[in-house]
């Protein structure tokens, strides 16, 4: 009887290995495709503040109402994932685009000319603003600026006064010098001017004398409503800064109100170089600990009442009171933008409790991104939101992957509280090596510096911040308007000094801060697209986001410029060494700051052999000692004196408008007042294949023609 030969069984191929790999990695994203469309939607927001000149309104309306339509319907006709979800993506990028050009519609307001001489402000202290190297600064809502009418009046203006610092709620005359918000210190580097018109800030302004109280109307309800609310934060500030004293007491301060009037420039610098300034300002982290603590003490409180127990859920009771201490924790602390995103992350996480959901999951992440773009489009472009979520989206995606043992039944308790303590310090290490890894490419492009013991010093004081000083703090907020929060700020305090100290020492450590180049602009979008690869994919081939993460890490930095001069052409700093050597050496130094870290330099001060200054100029006696002179008088040189200037200086700045030049300095590299008026600050490279010699590139040339740059002047930067 015949039988039937079996077929041997073919091995798989390599390529039928790899497809099986592929197939199953793709259908392991079914429930993570639509993370990606809050990345979409902010890659529209993101190009649309990278364009040079604004858009139309009607043209985005239409491409995302177009692109919107077209998924929708091929959703609604059944096709297939092929096409809906680049339609998705596409049609949420679109989105972005319209909405931020919205958003920039809708809070236009006025900006301040730069006025040639000072003028007179009326108006109410609205706020107290972080101060400045000047001193003390004020945010006003003018009443009158002399010298401009009402519909060219701004907002408001930040204003830096000398003297006593005026409480919200003052009505105050101020004589002083105003400008539109100053420009970027260095093409490219960070832009304050778009913030504050983010903001409604349409000005600032330099005191030349302290403020005086005046009578003035009463002002809006809407105004006198928000300066209340500012007065009880800066009443709050200054009992806690009275209680614990001005070093422990002005750190308390900001971190309970925001108010940073009392706050070391020492203990900040420290705190930097440490890397644990991010405890100062308040944003996730804080939102995060007060609305934790709020959560589990209300829950507690709720199982310690066995008839309220049985009768609510004490997590969803608990996820009410969280809201609420989160919304408070916004009020109290004068919701900045950093304060509004954590607050609405925050938020979101409260509610998926109430909706019994999950509270802390990638998609409830996704939704609180997106909400917070559709309400600030222009966070896309900040530090703070960008390292805010790429940390979360990094911890979440740590929290999905981290195992998780079973209970071991009858286990001694001394052997728990190893076992505990094992795991919670793997989880901390963990935790701090994670959001490191993911907010390190941003902090490296917009910051330029590295705390290299940062994870030493985070861990350390991670258990201090989170489960003494943050709620004691809270505590102590809550009872001081009705005298009971004495104890709890002093525990506070103790907290923050020993918190201190462990920045003080992490900070003398050797090398404890490295300084390093920006890339390129385009290398910071690539990095975070590789971050939230990392984040969003699952499966192992998470880790081909990898080298796009470190993009800002390993990317070639373009070559150095070999002059760098302010807007205004007061200040300028020449490239020797690796060292930015200051011309004027005490003079505008944030952005001498700004520009020499952002290009990886350490700034001195030059020589002062060499050179020749007088009142109003600077230059260099022969050609060795610099390659600049610079003349910072209002009024324009002679020609006898712009001709000592070319004498052998290369290049020469000159604050005013020179409108015939000697023939000394017919070789000589002119750049004067109306150069700066277009351009801001320049940055320039020795160009053998240029006329002049050098080649150029201004401030205005990377910022281009936005709403938040039509206005600017040579002198804004000083005013501010």
């Amino acid at each position: 009887m015949g039988g039937v030969i079996a077929p041997a069984a073919t091995k798989p191929t390599a390529a039928s290995r790899i497809l099986a790999f592929l197939s199953a990695q793709v259908a392991a994203q079914t429930l993570r495709w639509r993370m990606w469309a809050p990345v979409a939607f902010g890659g529209g927001c993101a190009v649309y503040f990278g364009l040079k000149v604004e858009p139309p309104l009607w043209p985005l309306l239409l491409i995302a109402a177009v692109a919107a339509g077209v998924w929708l319907i091929s959703r609604w006709r059944g096709a297939a994932r092929l096409w809906t979800l680049p339609l998705m993506l596409l049609a949420c990028f679109a989105l972005g685009l319209a909405v931020s050009k919205l958003r920039t519609d809708a809070v236009a307001a006025p900006i301040a000319p730069a006025m040639a001489e000072p003028t007179v402000v009326e108006g109410w202290v609205v706020d107290v603003d972080s101060p400045g190297s000047a001193g003390p600064r004020v945010v006003i809502a003018p009443v009158r600026v002399r010298g401009l009418a009402p519909e060219d009046t701004p907002e408001r203006l930040r204003a830096t006064v000398r003297g006593s610092i005026p409480e919200p709620g003052t009505a105050i005359r101020l004589f002083a010098i105003i400008n539109p918000p100053p420009a970027p210190a260095s093409p490219g580097a960070y832009d304050f001017g778009r913030n504050a018109y983010f903001q409604s800030l349409g000005g600032v302004a330099f005191g030349l004398g302290e403020p005086r109280a005046i009578d003035l109307a009463p002002p809006p309800w809407s105004l006198r409503a928000a300066m209340a609310v500012n007065a009880m934060r800066f009443d709050l500030a200054r009992r806690i800064v009275e209680r614990l004293g001005p070093r422990t007491g002005g750190v308390a301060a900001a971190m309970t109100t925001g108010q940073e009037a009392w706050l070391d420039p020492a203990e900040v610098e420290i705190m930097r170089d440490s890397g644990l300034a991010h405890i100062l300002s308040i944003s996730g982290l804080h939102m995060a600990v007060v609305g934790g603590f709020a959560f589990f003490l209300v829950r507690f409180l709720v199982a310690c009442w066995p008839w309220l127990a049985l009768r609510v859920s004490g997590k969803k009771v608990a996820a009410w009171g969280g809201l609420i201490a989160v919304g408070t924790y916004l009020v109290v602390s004068g919701h900045p933008p950093p304060a509004e995103r954590a607050a609405i992350t925050a938020s979101i996480a409260f509610i998926a409790i109430l909706l019994d959901r999950q509270a802390i999951t990638m998609h409830a992440l996704a939704v609180a991104a997106f909400v917070v773009l559709l309400l600030q489009p222009e966070a896309i472009v900040t530090p703070g939101f960008q390292m805010s979520f790429a940390a979360t989206a990094a911890l979440v995606a740590l929290v999905e992957v981290w195992p998780r043992r079973p209970h071991e039944i009858s286990v001694p308790w001394p052997i728990r509280i190893v076992q505990q303590t094992g795991v919670w310090v793997a989880a901390a290490v963990m935790a701090s090596l994670v959001a490191g890894a993911a907010t390190g490419p941003f902090a490296m492009q917009h910051f330029n510096r590295t705390a290299m013991y940062g994870l030493v010093a985070n861990l350390a004081t991670a258990p201090l911040s989170d489960f003494l000083i943050m709620p004691a703090l809270a505590l102590g907020a809550l009872l001081e308007p009705v005298g009971l929060g004495a104890p709890f700020l002093w525990l506070a305090g103790q907290g923050i000094g020993l918190m201190l100290a462990i920045g003080a020492w992490t900070a003398g450590l050797p090398g404890a801060v490295k300084t390093v180049a920006s890339a390129p602009d385009y290398v910071l979008p690539i990095a975070f697209l590789g971050v939230l690869f990392c984040c969003l994919w699952r499966g192992p081939m998470r880790w081909l986001g990898l080298p796009l993460a470190m993009a800002v890490m390993i990317w070639p930095r373009a070559p150095t410029p070999d002059l760098w001069i302010g807007d205004g052409g007061t200040q300028a700093a020449f490239v020797r060494e690796d060292q930015a050597v200051v011309t004027r050496p005490g003079i505008r130094q944030f952005a001498v700051d700004v520009w020499s870290r952002r290009r990886g330099l350490e700034p001195v001060e030059r020589q002062g052999e060499g050179w020749t200054c007088t009142r109003f100029s600077c230059a260099p006696d022969t050609a060795k000692a610099g390659p600049v002179a610079v003349w910072w008088g209002k009024k324009a040189p002679s020609d006898g004196q712009l001709s000592s200037l070319c004498a052998a200086a290369e290049v020469v700045s000159v604050r005013s408008s020179v409108p015939t030049l000697p023939a000394e300095c017919s070789d000589t590299l002119i750049l004067d007042g109306t150069d700066y008026a277009r351009g801001g600050a320049v940055e320039l490279w020795r160009d053998a294949a240029s006329a002049s010699g050098w080649r150029g590139v201004w401030t205005s040339d990377v910022r281009g023609d936005r709403p938040w740059s039509r206005f600017g002047d040579a002198d804004t930067a000083d005013a501010g």
